[in-house]
Order: C-alpha cells, then structure tokens, then sequence
C-alpha cells in the first residue's frame, strides 16, 4: 500500500474547462514528468456549467463536468498519471454551488417545493425574514427590471413538457409548485368538458386535480409529510404526462389554458392570472438590484448565482463528497485543495471530518495529518494559519508575497508614495480607505447580510433588561463598524470551545478601533457587541437564549470574510494604486519592500511550522501574472525615471482626455494605474507584435475602474466615462 500521506514535491496547476479536458491532461502527463513534476494540482472537474471556464459554480458534486471529460477519459488520465508516479491534488468547493442552471437538481427541487423540499436544509435560506411577504420563500433577483414592468411586457411564461410545468425568463426556467397545477388543469378542463364530459380521461384529469388538492402543503415539513409530497407528486406527473401523451384533447387543452394565462401586451388586466400563478410559488422573481438588501440566501461573496450549502451538516457533507471519496478510495486522488476555508461555518470541524474519513478509508490509525491536504485561506499581517487545523498549508499566497516584496526595493519607499500622492493630488491612507470600503460594501452588495445580523444583535438585546434600550439603528451601526474595523478575514469561535487569545485579540482590537471612530456613540453598545462575540453567555440564560446567541457568532464569523474580501481586494486594490505589483490576493501595499533577511526570516519560519505548504509564484487568483509583477517591481528599481516618465506621458496624452461633467477622464488615479499596467504588459516586440494588445488594456481598465467603484461600478456603470477611458488608450496607443 502507498505510504500515506501522498505529498507531492512539487504541483502543477491544469484548469479544466470544455477547451482543455481530460484528454488534453493525459497528452501532457509525459511533459510534467520530464519536468520534475510531483502532481496534477486540478481545478474542479465536477459537473459546473457547460459553457464555465473555472469550474467552481459547481452544480452536482457527484458526477463529473461532462464538458471536461467522461469517467473513462479521467480513468485514463488517472492510469497515465499512476504509471508515472504523478498524483493529482483536487481543488475541491465545499462552500457553494451553482444555481443559475436547472443542471443543480438540489436546487430546483427547493424552489419547486421550498422549505418543504428534502434539499432545503442543504442551502443556507432564511425562510423567515424580515420582509413579511418573503416568509416561505426564496428571492430570485434575475430580472432585468422591475418585476410588474417585466411581466406585462410579456417576458414571463409558462410551458409545459413531460407532465410539469415551468416558468420561463428568456434562458432561465423555474418549475411551478405543483399544488399551482390545479390552476392550469381546472382551466383546461372547463374548456373540455361540455365536449367530452362523458369521456373517461375527463374523469381522470378530475381525479389528477382532487389528488394535487391533497399533496401536503409547503409549511408541512415533518419528515413523513416531505416524503409524502416528494413522492405523490412525482405520481401527480406521470399521470398527467400519460394524459397528455395519449390524449390530444387534453394536451390541446393545456396548450390552449397556457396561451390565455400568458396575457396580451397592452392590456395590463390580461396578466392578473399569470401574477397569481408565480405569486403562489415559493420563490420571488425581483429586480437584480435588490439583492443587496433583501436575498435571503447566503451566496459566495456577491454573486447570486452561487448559493452557500450547510456542509456543517452531516447529511450534506455526506452527499457532497461522495465521488471525491469514491476517487481518493481508488487513490485517483490523492490530494484536496478546499476552496475558501473561510466561508464555512466550522473550518476546523470540516477539516478533521476530512482526515478522519481518509483515515476509515484506508483503514489507518489516528496520528498525523494522513490526507494531504491544503487550504486556500487569506492570512493578513501577522496572522498565523491556525495550529489545531489538520493542514499541510495554505495554497501559496504568503510565499508570492513574500517573493514580489524582496524583488521591491524598500529605499524607494518615499519617494513612490511622494510620486504618487503629487501625480493623482492626494494622499491615501490604505487603512483608512479600506475601511472605507468595507463601509460602502455593507451599505451596498451585501446589505442584507448586514440587516439579517443586526436583527439577530437585536433580539439579544431585548432579551437582557441591561441593553433593551438599544436601538435597532444604533445596533446596526455597531455592527457595520466592528466589521469595518476587522483586522483579519474572519475569527474561528464555535460552541463549546474555550475562546482563543487570538480571536479573543483580534475582536478586542477591532471593538478598540469602532469605539475610536464613534466617539459620539454609547460606549456600552461595543461593549455589549464585544461580549456577545466573545461568548460571554449572561447568567440565568436559557437553552434557546445560548443558542441564539451562538448562531448570532457564527453567522457573524461568516460575514466578515466576504466583506473584507470585497472591501479590500475587489475594491481598495482598484484604488490604491502606488506600485500595483504589491497588489495581490493576501498582499499588504502598504508594505513597500522588504529585505533578504526577512524575506528568509519569513520563509524560514514557515518551513517550520508547514514544510509541505504550497509554494506559488502565481495562482488562479491571481490579479497580474508574475512576469508583468517582475517588471512592476523591478520600476522601484528607477524612481526618478518613474517619475519622469509620469510627467512626460501626463504632459504628451492630455489632449487626449475627455471632460465629463468638469472632471478629466481618466482621472489621475486611472491614469496612474494604466501607465504601470502598460509597462507590466508591454510587447517585447512592440505593438506591432500583438494587434489584439490595445482591445486587451482597453478591457483590463474598463474592469480595473468598475472594481474601484468610483467613477463607474459594475451596479451603476457609467458609460460615457468608461468611453472616454476606451478612447484615451486608442489614442495614447
């Protein structure tokens, strides 16, 4: 038996995708061997959107991508890889999945049957929130205007195949609840029956309806009324599909029922059937702008189209992982990447679940780590990978930190930021903007979770005759500044588990930090929010009051992530522009420079602690290859030709700029970031080398000033900027 665990001595990064499969995989396998190559380090491979490039909106977790490949072609490349001593480490998503598709049966089921689908437990949904018209339903912003607007126009419909029905938005299908059916067959019967009321399959289009009249409700959630429903109304389509099959009439009559229900376009009345229909259902179609403050599911970060899943639950973990533990028990992988650690509820949990699975796998008694095993987690400042986790390490962030800050000269430090500050006419403070942008990200993209959190603060309070008197506004701001104010991406606080120094210090200091900024406000709401985070439990607290509490810190610990994330990389990196090379996935700018010795002070501590850690120069994250970060950092080299060469190009291409509502576009900022961004990617051999180059910087600085938010922004884009960006490059070019 192979010696456990599998580390390999070194990866090599395969993104799979319908251009690259698994076929094209087992061609280079020979190639990677030559090269010293210890593993395949895989993108997910399973089941995601037929048209993904990255794989990770996952929609089944069981089956492989078939644009990716058949479970032959992975055996085969499995079999070439095994031959020649290779492994295959997985990046593998735990964390979400993708809902934009009907390829995600979990989730089409929940909005078929909502909370009372046996898939509803697996996605994080808040079937009661605060707006009173959502309770029992799921938001679904993916309209592309308001909802009254959209239907009238004629752009929602209902068809029927194969005994279901579903609603129709161009490229996106819901099914209809099948309680709703009734409405569509009692319909079609009326048009039927005085024709063919003695005819039998009159009588059982009759018995059809009466049988969806008793399928449970979707309030009934037992797990004996669940399987009911799951199971009657699988019976309630078949019959109507043989129905329909073998009758003419009746399909003709379901046809004839849904052309009526569709409405007429300028007649608003004619759509007053269809509205009760999708208002019956358990989900609600609205405007994609009002996702911000009102979705009820968690996602990854922003994206509505990827919903969290409570792996926590041992149930889910068990249907997630069922093919990755099929494929490690064929030692076809050997390996697991898990992607954002920290969106999980209990990181550590998973983790051991993990190793302690690999270890029955194999049969091998409890000791070390015997999974090779590495997770994608963001460690800012002085942050620590936390020891009780059962890792190997990280996937490399700190080690492409550490490497582009000792290729930067620190001497040069003053006189970039001096350039920098003097060329956009301000002076950034990193700290200052990203908290900044955290306050803009809470109050925009992700609101909601923002509103769900200060509801839950909330009736804590009211429960304790001591903090009553907060306001739900005051409790809001509170919470919104702690955050802002976070240091790290997230604390690790679970239920039944002394408080570490560390989570104990990174809350004290961010509490600190809100209660400097506020001086205007009570000083007992921090503390309150402080004690509350840190698990104080008061005295004489009930069962149901503790476990209010607790859910109150963990979805809390969920929150921060994401809004750290969006805050600082999406956004304050799009700003913050003085030498973008230091402007990576778990980079700190601010810190311009850093010296061979500490370079190998850093290194070598790391080495200690995770000598099997993942060593990256670049990632898929990554926001500028390693070559164009090679010459960037190589500017701080030269920071008087910088200089110079600022105010040369400034002085040459200002013709070229556009003015828009008394404001040059670009601004100076853009301006800033364009000038290096042309340096980092220049053609070797000149522009005439690569026609497509000025289109690829024409598009890079459209997403570059959208991600900044502040002259135009993916939610409110700002066309006649984003234009006159465009034509300032065709122009300098």
């Amino acid at each position: 038996m192979p010696e456990h665990p599998v580390i390999p001595t070194s990866t090599y990064r395969l993104q799979f995708n319908r251009l690259f499969t698994f076929r094209d995989a087992e061609g280079v396998v020979s190639y990677l061997d030559a090269l010293g190559i210890g593993a395949i380090y895989a993108s997910p491979f399973f089941q995601a959107r037929a048209d993904s490039m990255h794989g990770y909106d996952i929609c089944n977790h069981n089956r492989l991508n078939p644009a990716v490949g058949s479970r032959e072609d992975f055996d085969a490349l499995s079999r070439e890889l095994r031959e020649r001593g290779l492994g295959l480490v997985a990046d593998f998503v735990p964390n979400h999945m993708g809902i934009g598709e009907t390829l995600n049966g979990w989730w089409m089921d929940v909005l078929e049957n909502g909370p009372s689908s046996e898939f509803a437990p697996y996605f994080d949904i808040n079937w009661m929130p605060l707006k009173h018209e959502l309770r029992g339903k799921v938001l679904l912003p993916i309209l592309g205007d308001q909802y009254g607007r959209v239907l009238e126009q004629g752009d929602l419909k209902i068809r029927y195949a194969d005994g279901a029905f579903t609603l129709h938005y161009f490229d996106n299908i819901f099914p209809i609840a099948p309680r709703s059916y009734r409405r569509i067959l009692t319909a079609a019967i009326d048009r039927i029956e005085d024709r063919y009321a003695a005819e039998d399959f009159v009588a059982e289009l009759r018995s059809v309806v009466t049988a969806i009249q008793y399928l449970p409700r979707r309030d009934q959630i037992e797990p004996d009324r669940i399987s009911e429903r799951a199971r009657e109304k699988e019976v309630v389509k078949r019959r109507l599909s043989r129905l329909c099959e073998e009758i003419p009439q009746v399909r003709e009559a379901v046809e004839q029922t849904l052309f009526g229900l569709a409405g007429r376009v300028g007649e608003p009345r004619s759509f007053d059937e269809l509205d009760l229909l999708i208002e019956e259902q358990a989900y609600r179609l609205s405007y994609w702008k009002t996702a911000a403050e009102e979705i009820n599911y968690r996602r990854f970060f922003d994206i509505n189209d990827l919903a969290a899943i409570r792996v926590e639950a041992p149930e889910v973990f068990d249907a997630v992982h069922q093919l990755t533990f099929e494929l490690m028990r064929q030692r076809q992988i050997t390996g697991l990447r898990i992607d954002h650690v920290d969106g999980l509820l209990d990181p550590r949990d998973y983790l051991e679940k993990l190793q302690e699975r690999y270890r029955e796998m194999f049969m091998l008694s409890e000791g070390e780590n015997e999974l090779y095993l590495l997770v994608e987690k963001i460690l800012m400042e002085d942050e620590h990978l936390r020891p009780d986790w059962p890792v190997h390490g990280t996937t490399g962030y700190e080690f492409a930190n550490d490497l582009i800050r000792v290729l930067v000269d620190p001497a040069a430090a003053k006189s970039f930021t001096a350039t920098y500050a003097k060329f956009i006419d301000e002076n950034f403070r990193l700290t200052e903007l990203i908290y900044e942008q955290k306050q803009k990200v809470m109050r925009l993209s992700l609101a909601s979770e923002i509103n769900v959190l200060s509801s839950k603060l909330d009736r804590l309070s009211e429960k304790n005759r001591w903090f009553r008197d907060f306001t739900l506004n005051s409790l809001t701001t509170a919470v919104r500044e702690v955050i802002a104010c976070f240091p790290v991406y997230r604390t690790y606080l679970m239920r039944n588990q002394e408080t570490s120094d560390v989570d104990r210090q990174v809350i004290a200091r961010a509490v600190r930090a809100a209660v400097r900024r506020n001086p205007g406000m009570e000083r007992s709401i921090f503390d309150f929010l402080r004690d509350i985070l840190l698990m104080k439990f008061p005295p004489n607290i009930t069962e149901a009051e503790r476990e209010l509490h607790i859910d109150f810190v963990l979805k809390f610990q969920q929150c921060t992530g994401p809004i750290m994330a969006k805050g600082l990389e999406d956004t304050a990196f799009y700003i913050y522009n003085r030498l973008v090379a230091l402007n990576e996935v778990g980079g700190e700018p601010q810190q311009f420079g850093a010296s061979p010795a500490e370079y190998h002070e850093a290194i070598g501590a790391r080495a200690a602690l995770y000598p099997h850690t993942m060593l990256a120069t670049s990632t898929h994250d990554t926001k500028r290859s390693e070559d164009t970060r090679a010459r960037l950092a190589a500017i701080s080299e030269r920071p008087l030709e910088w200089r110079k060469g600022l105010a040369r190009w400034r002085t040459a291409n200002r013709r070229h700029k556009r003015d828009i509502d008394g404001e040059a576009a670009p601004d100076g900022n853009e301006e800033y970031l364009l000038y290096q961004t042309l340096l980092g990617t220049w053609p070797t051999g000149g522009l005439a080398s690569e026609p497509g180059y000025a289109a690829r910087i024409q598009e890079y600085m459209t997403k570059a000033i959208k991600e900044a938010k502040v002259n135009s922004s993916w939610i409110q884009p700002n066309e006649e900027w984003d234009e006159a960006v465009r034509s300032f490059i065709a122009a300098i070019l």
